[in-house]
């Protein structure tokens, strides 16, 4: 199995929110110029991520999208999940059940042990600890912002994602 973009730049574009929705809601606009990815790819995610429950919109002249949970709720494997679906490493124990070998494959387990830890680690990573991570500002040479909400006082980096 793969990250693809929609992982990535969905974790990004919730992160981004996060940090500079501290206003109310954010702009889908706003948040594709900062990180250099297409309008149109994001609104395909948001929904995908209003969905999961993870955000709301608000329609209107100050409308736009913002968290719909505390960001200590929300962990990278939750937002990996919402958009890419089966998390499996291969096809031996995915959607389409048990592959017909199953009983007598020599790396069945290596595989199964392999994605248990890849989900366990990406469970374990809450939005609120990358925020964290990044609070850190002076050495990489930006200025602290206000604590950012639901992140238990963790501040975010006036720099891009």
């Amino acid at each position: 199995m793969k990250l693809t973009t929609r992982s990535r730049y969905g974790t990004r574009m919730i992160l981004d929110m996060a940090m500079h929705g501290q206003n109310g809601p954010v702009r889908i606009k706003d948040i594709a110029a900062r990180q250099g990815v297409s309008v149109k790819y994001l609104e395909k995610l948001v929904r995908e991520l209003k969905d999961a429950g993870f955000v709301r919109s608000r329609r209107g002249p100050r409308g736009g999208h913002e968290l719909d949970k505390p960001l200590a709720e929300i962990s990278v494997g939750d937002i990996v999940r919402a958009l890419e679906g089966d998390l499996s490493l291969v096809e031996c124990n995915g959607e389409g059940g048990p592959c017909p070998r199953t009983a007598e494959c020599l790396t069945r387990g290596v595989w199964m042990e392999a994605a248990r830890a890849m989900h366990e680690k990406l469970d374990s990573i809450t939005l609120a600890d990358l925020i964290a991570g990044r609070t850190d500002c002076a050495a990489a040479g930006t200025a602290p912002d206000k604590p950012l909400p639901g992140s238990g006082g963790a501040q975010g980096c006036r720099r891009s994602i």
